[in-house]
């Protein structure tokens, strides 16, 4: 009876580790789950919050830069003049003085098209 008694008490001291361990793997695939779920949230998060408010400003001054025309005024760099000519991949701004700076169309920060009838209005004064 002693003897079934102690191989009773070494093979259920040898199955304690063995169940601790699957203990172990079932809590830390549970962890590992969590880890993963507050990574998704974090990647949406950062979608809707900083990419997608970016592509969508970005998307804009490009539809704006692409639509720009003699005439209109732009911004660059804090520098501020008028369209004189569009080019490929640059434009020519002319400042208030008459001199002309070219400007890469990526360095334009602001375009405020030619209002038509300002223009008008202009003319028949200045007869």
């Amino acid at each position: 009876m002693l003897k079934k008694f102690l191989s009773f008490c070494l093979l259920f001291s040898a199955a304690i580790p063995a169940l601790a361990e699957e203990e172990e793997a079932v809590r830390s695939s549970g962890s590992f789950y969590q880890t993963l779920i507050m990574i998704a949230i974090a990647i949406v998060f950062f979608y809707f919050i900083l990419w997608r408010p970016e592509q969508k400003r970005r998307k804009e001054m490009e539809r704006k830069r692409s639509g720009m025309k003699k005439g209109d005024t732009v911004t660059a760099m804090g520098i501020v003049g008028i369209l004189d000519k569009v080019k490929e991949q640059t434009v020519i701004v002319k400042m208030v003085d008459g001199a002309k700076i070219e400007f890469l169309k990526g360095a334009i920060n602001e375009v405020k098209p030619k209002e038509e009838g300002s223009s008008e209005a202009e003319t028949p004064q200045e007869a």
